[in-house]
């Protein structure tokens, strides 16, 4: 994708938008864009909800799918099948329990070069590594996006990051990621925010991207809500092609990368040379392996939806080949996609696992959250995927290679010190079976028979002004009228977030020192503000009133009385996305183009 003569240079971010949007200048603080692909992870009975009160017949986009992430079954929960059912004959295909974690699957059997997917979940930010662009939109808009096949959305600014140099033995994507945290890649998206109040996207090129296979991309863009960024993108070059030969989807792949001069806000610059194994500890700070060397490890989950490619399991396999897993160390595998599991079986890595003591686990959403096999109380849990951020226990979350090294000693380690080099060939011949995938049926004449889809959780509209709760996320669920919860930190604002969207009338109001630009518009789609300011000044009070939204001050900050001193916060929402939170959801409300 080339910018024409004349053109302005462009990101690969404004590449992507530009040839879908009403006004391809993407000069309005919001822009109508069409949408190629609708991934639904988190909430897809909401989504799906909202799509038929906007009318849905039959899902819009190219690809339209819902993941079922519940592998393991609670007793006497919903099993969904009705669902399910109804989602097919609307158009939509379904990732079935078991196929994987959606961004792992969703990478592999759909991503596509310079598409526009919008999710639930902002865990598919690793599509980026395939040169897609994710954006997470609130349930409304995704229900637009089924129904219509176009949203609304802020355009992007984006903050470059130039590769170079290569990386030393032991040192692998996830450190690389670790390293990026570290330098304050997340204080970059924030200044770039607070500039311009747009969401920002995470461009990675420089001579070394050439280097990195589109797994270990994927791990790189997975980092993006860790630090606040709205997605990820990589360029798609020859690597990229080859990546999508080898899924058999050759056809899909479109060249894409930034023109010369293209306008990003900032630029950050690491050299893989001078990468060390790193780890993020339990209170969330990048330090590196010899910090906490020796420190006894209880539990190991190798692999989850993030932080690890094909090549890491294929690594830590070889070098754990002939050794035992510790007795006190709790050695769990989740594979995340079939076909990654069906290499490490014919490779035969997944029986030199198994022989070193893992315990193979299901792919379920709930070992993210840590509602299945939650972090042991007596002992440090080591895992490759990001933590699901949420009022819990946190784990320690380092590369394939530091947790292999954890299994083989027991305790944490520098993988160096394995000593000797292994390497790692990938087959270029991957098993590409898709029956955990389903399509509708044509001959399916029960589809009108079928009892409509339940409705998602009601709106929550703003009716003049109100006396909120001050309380922590523990705190929203017993909250009389509402809750105004104050944030301190950028994972407690994602964990309120997550829970809004479960249930917008719990929680009213978010206070956070910062508000990424996709969090913002994101509770303005169920009716929740969100507020920069200071959390610290709630601290000493309970309650709050705030006004009705319609008398807040639009360019201006909110004064607000808290006891007997005044706050001043400002309102993220920008434009219709202050329209959708007075009204409690974001369907169907045009721009002006």
């Amino acid at each position: 994708m080339r910018a024409k003569a004349g053109d302005a240079p462009r990101t690969m971010a404004q590449k992507v938008l530009a040839g879908r949007a009403s006004d391809p200048t993407l000069s309005g603080d919001l822009v109508d864009v069409e949408v190629d692909q609708v991934a639904l992870a988190a909430a897809p009975r909401r989504a799906f909800a909202e799509a038929l009160s906007a009318g849905l017949k039959r899902a819009m986009p190219e690809v339209s799918i819902a993941y079922d992430g519940r592998s393991v079954p609670m007793r006497g929960e919903d099993d969904g099948r009705a669902a399910a059912a109804d989602w097919l004959a609307h158009g939509l295909l379904l990732g079935r329990a078991g196929v994987g974690y959606p961004a792992a699957v969703h990478l592999e059997r759909f991503a596509s070069p310079a598409r526009l997917c919008v999710t639930d979940e902002p865990r598919l930010a690793p599509v980026g590594g395939v040169g897609m662009l994710s954006l997470e939109l609130p349930p409304g808009q995704l229900g637009q996006a089924l129904a219509t096949g176009r949203v609304t959305l802020r355009p992007p600014r984006s903050i470059q990051v130039l590769l170079s140099g290569r990386t030393r033995p032991f040192v692998c994507a996830r450190d690389v990621a670790l390293e990026l945290m570290r330098r304050g890649l997340g204080e970059a998206v924030r200044r770039v925010e607070a500039e311009h109040g747009a969401p920002v996207v995470l461009e990675f090129g420089g001579p070394s991207v050439r280097l990195l296979s589109v797994g270990d991309r994927a791990v790189l863009a997975g980092l993006a809500p860790e630090v606040g960024a709205a997605a990820a993108l990589f360029l798609s070059d020859e690597r990229t092609e080859v990546y999508l030969r080898d899924q058999r989807r050759s056809k899909a792949h479109r060249a894409l990368a930034p023109d010369p001069g293209a306008p990003f806000d900032d630029v950050v610059q690491v050299d893989l040379a001078a990468v060390d194994p790193l780890l993020i500890d339990t209170n969330g700070q990048v330090r590196t392996v010899r910090d906490l060397n020796g420190k006894p490890v209880s539990q190991v989950l190798l692999g989850g939806d993030g932080g690890v490619a094909l090549r890491d399991l294929l690594a830590a396999a070889a070098l754990l080949k002939s050794k035992r897993v510790p007795s006190r160390v709790d050695f769990l595998l989740a594979v995340p996609t079939r076909q990654i599991l069906e290499v490490l079986a014919t490779e035969g890595a997944l029986a030199d696992l198994i022989a070193t003591g893992a315990r193979l686990i299901e792919p379920d959403r709930g070992v993210l959250t840590g509602a299945l096999y939650p972090t042991p109380s007596d002992g440090a849990s080591l895992r490759t995927c990001d933590a699901e951020p949420g009022p819990w226990p946190r784990p320690i979350v380092a590369s394939a290679e530091t947790l292999a090294y954890a299994v083989a000693t027991g305790e944490i380690g520098d993988p160096r010190g394995f000593k000797r080099p292994i390497r790692v060939s990938i087959p270029r011949v991957l098993p590409t079976d898709d029956v955990l995938v389903v399509r509708e049926r044509k001959s399916s004449d029960a589809a009108s028979k079928r009892p409509p889809s339940p409705p998602g959780p009601p709106p929550a509209p703003w009716k003049g002004a109100q006396t909120l709760d001050v309380t922590d996320l523990l705190g929203a669920a017993q909250a009389k009228d509402g809750a105004l919860v104050p944030c301190a930190t950028l994972d407690e604002l994602r964990a309120a977030c997550a829970r809004a969207l479960e249930a917008p009338a719990q929680i009213r109001a978010v206070v956070a020192a910062f508000v990424p630009s996709g969090l913002a518009a994101l509770l303005a789609g169920v009716g929740v503000a969100a507020l920069e300011g200071d959390p610290g000044a709630f601290k000493a009070h309970k309650t709050i009133t705030l006004p009705a939204p319609g008398a807040w001050p639009v360019s201006q900050p909110l004064s607000v009385s808290v006891g007997a001193s005044k706050i001043a916060l400002r309102w993220c929402a920008r434009g219709v996305e202050r329209t959708w939170a007075v009204n409690g959801h974001a369907r169907g409300t045009p721009i002006k183009r």
